[in-house]
């Protein structure tokens, strides 16, 4: 997030809109998006339901054969579960993430196809090579983060490791805060990196 202690939702976000209408593909299901490698995951994905964002807000693309997807970003909303979907169903919002965690249960919405280039990090770079999940809540509002959102986000992050071979590690697996030239704060120093980091190393 900004320095704003509640900014407005995602205003930048990425300057790939100038690339919006390349490669303009017919997007797959996540099922039958190539593994990395050829290999097999081995855990599986929790319930997605196909929750989409606007076109306005993401690339198409045919990843990981255009760009390889090494990176995970946690975010957090700053929004709730609702408004998210809707800010991301907007076409005039310029933003959306792979994923949203809802915080109550769980439940995961997915807004952009994992083949796609989600405007998600600030950084477009960063937007190809990674799949960005939301969870739903305020970085000073611990509350939000539940048990069932930490470990079903957890399952859905290894999941996507084991699809396209990306180590389980903090390198691989990070915040939006880390993103260079991103100017959010997110996921908050209140969000449990030890205990996210192995609950994606003990998902089955």
């Amino acid at each position: 997030m900004t320095s704003d202690r509640y900014p407005a939702r995602r205003r930048l976000l990425t300057g790939a809109a100038a690339l919006a209408a390349s490669l303009a593909l017919t997007p797959l299901a996540t099922a039958a998006a190539a593994p990395r490698g050829g290999s097999r995951r081995a855990v599986a994905y929790p319930p997605t339901p196909w929750t989409p964002a606007s076109t306005s807000n993401y690339t198409a693309a045919n990843r990981p054969t255009q760009y390889p997807i090494e990176l995970v970003v946690v975010h957090v909303t700053q929004e709730t579960f609702d408004d998210t979907i809707r800010l991301f169903k907007d076409p005039t919002h310029a933003a959306a993430s792979h994923y949203v965690v809802r915080s109550a249960d769980g439940y995961i919405a997915q807004c952009v196809r994992e083949r796609d280039v989600a405007w998600h990090a600030g950084n477009w770079d960063y937007n190809t090579r990674s799949i960005g999940i939301e969870h739903e809540g305020w970085v000073d509002e611990p509350e939000w983060f539940t048990d069932t959102m930490y470990q079903q986000s957890a399952k859905l992050t290894a999941a996507v490791c084991d699809r396209y071979g990306i180590p389980k590690d903090r390198q691989h697996i990070i915040g939006h805060v880390e993103v260079p030239g991103a100017d959010h704060t997110d996921p908050g120093p209140l969000w449990d990196w030890e205990r996210y980091m192995r609950l994606v190393a003990l998902a089955t």
